[in-house]
């Protein structure tokens, strides 16, 4: 039995000062597509919303320009593929049109137990330390997944 599933958290800072400006347009024109594609995905089990159904109204930064989308997944090969063979890849490709290009990681995974939900303020902290310390088992990325505790492989990638 699956006793963890996988958080994960990016977040983004618009080149627009706010969702409404006419640079975001074709941005929020896809979101309710993007998102009812996820919540179709097979693993996809939450993710964060606020009013408009997505997490665009949400500032847990003090930087108002910062969007975050937090959510949880059956596993990373689940994550996977919603993000890199769907859709999601299309509007990932525009993403410059609408978002500064990143100096640091921007996107963060972890591991919680089964049935637990992320908050925001938990997720802060797993990009603050992904980007403090890089990747381990806490806190990590695409390029460098971690197995989940529940794996056959410890976090060093040798068999138990």
């Amino acid at each position: 039995m699956q006793t963890h599933h996988l958080a994960q958290m990016n977040i983004s800072r618009m080149l627009a000062p706010t969702i409404d400006h006419p640079i975001m347009t074709e941005f929020v024109a896809q979101l309710n597509i993007i998102n009812t594609l996820a919540e179709q995905s097979d693993g996809f089990i939450w993710r964060l919303t606020g009013e408009g159904n997505n997490a665009t109204d949400l500032r847990p930064y003090d930087d108002e320009r910062i969007i975050v989308n937090l959510s949880v997944w059956e596993s990373v090969e689940k994550l996977q593929q919603f993000v890199f063979r769907s859709l999601h890849t299309e509007v990932m490709k525009d993403r410059r049109k609408w978002f500064e290009k990143p100096s640091q990681q921007t996107t963060v995974l972890w591991w919680v137990p089964a049935g637990h939900i992320p908050t925001v303020a938990e997720a802060k902290e797993r990009l603050t330390l992904l980007n403090a310390n890089g990747p381990g088992p806490l806190a990590f990325s695409f390029r460098d997944i971690q197995p989940a505790p529940d794996s056959p492989i410890n976090v060093s990638n040798e068999l138990i």
